[in-house]
């Protein structure tokens, strides 16, 4: 691991330090793991755009549902 020295406010700072006290952590462990939710947060979000605008290229073509249409069965009661 790598040290790095980043600014943040004081009464965040004493947010974090409350929240890994209770949690039995240390101030950098909840740091990793608050940035690496946020870069897998923001994985997925490029991902969804990455869709969004392939259907906008490509949208769903009627004959696509259609095929699925036709295997669907329902349960019987």
């Amino acid at each position: 691991m790598k040290a790095v020295q980043i600014l943040m406010e004081e009464d965040l700072i004493a947010a974090v330090d409350q929240e890994a006290k209770r949690r039995q952590l240390d101030r950098s462990k909840v740091i990793r793991t608050a940035l690496q939710r946020f870069l897998a947060e923001s994985r997925r979000h490029a991902l969804e755009q990455q869709h969004i605008e392939g259907y906008r290229k490509r949208p769903v073509q009627k004959r696509e549902v259609k095929i699925w249409e036709r295997v669907q069965e329902w349960p019987e009661e």
